[in-house]
């Protein structure tokens, strides 16, 4: 997997919709995107924390 925007996007759009609960449509994915690479300063967001990960997309969930 190669660690670009464009993959860590492709992730957390996977991410959100693995459970089949919720859609990107129902987050703000740039915004999580964002706030993740700020933290991990990294884009393989796979090593970050599950918890971690879920607060960020909480924080922008779309109401």
């Amino acid at each position: 997997m190669l660690n670009t925007c464009e993959s860590a996007t492709a992730y957390v759009i996977a991410e959100l919709e693995a459970k089949g609960t919720a859609t990107r449509e129902d987050f703000d994915v740039p915004a999580i995107v964002a706030t993740t690479y700020a933290i991990t300063e990294t884009w393989d967001f796979r090593a970050l924390d599950r918890g971690t990960f879920w607060n960020i997309a909480a924080s922008n969930l779309r109401a």
